[in-house]
């Protein structure tokens, strides 16, 4: 029963809180429009201010409280798990989050989800064997959790890349057969390329206008969002620079070679798309049309045996 209650108040929790997100998302987006109009033009007032809004309030002081338990946890986990995560956060576009604070959250997470299902045990009546054991399963979801959210958002991430690659190469291959140089034309296709990879090659041309060569900046890229279609791309133009090609018949070879991956990659899930119904067809549809079919006639049955 306390299970339950668990369960209710974290729903009724979480619809509240997306009522509230939708009501403020609002003002608070036309907000921040109008300071960004007001501080237009004045470079150096705009990070004071930002760094005052994220210092200030509830989220500034976890993410320390955060920061300061991930630097306690994170020299007691493996050398791998600490690379890995780090990979993790860069493919995920979580930039401004540390290895040290999502380690902290996901310690905060496995020890406070079991402390307030303890408190709504101990509230309705007690704890037993069997309450002990749903806390513990709390306290792994906890652990457990954040890892798995961040690297379903990672996979998302560099599939949006992926998807969009044969775009920006078909734009790149028309600026460049036109006679504009490789960082020309990184510079113009940025303009009109949004998502991730807009994001990556923003940073990508940052990199460049702060002392790297073009080369050391796609690699970097390639580090952060190492997608295979970004990893083609990447190794295309160092070879076409490094051998001197036509970096236009390169690319133009590129992106049919990426289009005929994408199509692949949509046949192959096409194909797995009866194995993962067969699931919910076996559990869910198949006895929902076997009560529905059968309710009738069995209960027709039972009166006709009872009418003997």
């Amino acid at each position: 029963m306390a299970i339950f209650l668990f369960v209710g108040v974290l729903l009724a929790g979480t619809a509240v809180a997306l009522t509230a997100r939708a009501l403020v998302l609002g003002s608070v987006r036309r907000q921040q429009t109008l300071a960004q109009i007001a501080t237009y033009g004045y470079a150096n007032a705009t990070p004071d201010a930002r760094d005052k809004r994220d210092n200030a309030g509830f989220r500034a002081a976890l993410e320390r409280m955060a920061t300061h338990v991930g630097t306690v946890v994170l020299p007691r986990l493996p050398d791998s798990h600490e690379r890995q995560l780090r990979t993790l956060l860069r493919s995920a576009g979580s930039y401004r989050i540390t290895v040290e604070a999502f380690v902290g959250y996901r310690v905060l997470a496995a020890v406070l989800m079991p402390l307030l299902l303890v408190w709504l045990l101990g509230s309705s009546g007690g704890l037993g064997a069997r309450s002990v054991l749903v806390v513990l399963m709390f306290g792994a979801l906890g652990w457990v959790l954040p890892w798995f959210l961040l690297k379903r958002r990672a996979a998302k991430r560099l599939q949006a890349i992926d998807l969009e690659m044969p775009e920006l190469v078909d734009l790149l291959v028309t600026t460049v057969e036109a006679g504009v140089g490789l960082a020309g034309s990184l510079q113009f296709v940025t303009r009109r390329i949004e998502g991730p990879l807009g994001q990556e090659l923003r940073l990508a041309l940052q990199e460049q206008s702060m002392g790297l060569t073009i080369e050391e900046a796609l690699e970097n890229m390639l580090v952060r969002a190492d997608s295979p279609a970004l990893r083609a791309f990447v190794q295309a133009i160092l070879q076409g620079q490094l051998l001197g090609v036509s970096l236009g018949k390169i690319l133009r070879d590129l992106a049919v070679d990426m289009r005929k991956r994408r199509r692949q990659a949509a046949e192959e899930r096409a194909q797995k798309a009866p194995t993962k119904i067969l699931f919910p067809l076996v559990v869910l549809i198949l006895p929902a049309l076997l009560i529905v079919s059968l309710t009738g006639p069995m209960i027709g049955l039972l009166r006709s045996l009872g009418s003997f």
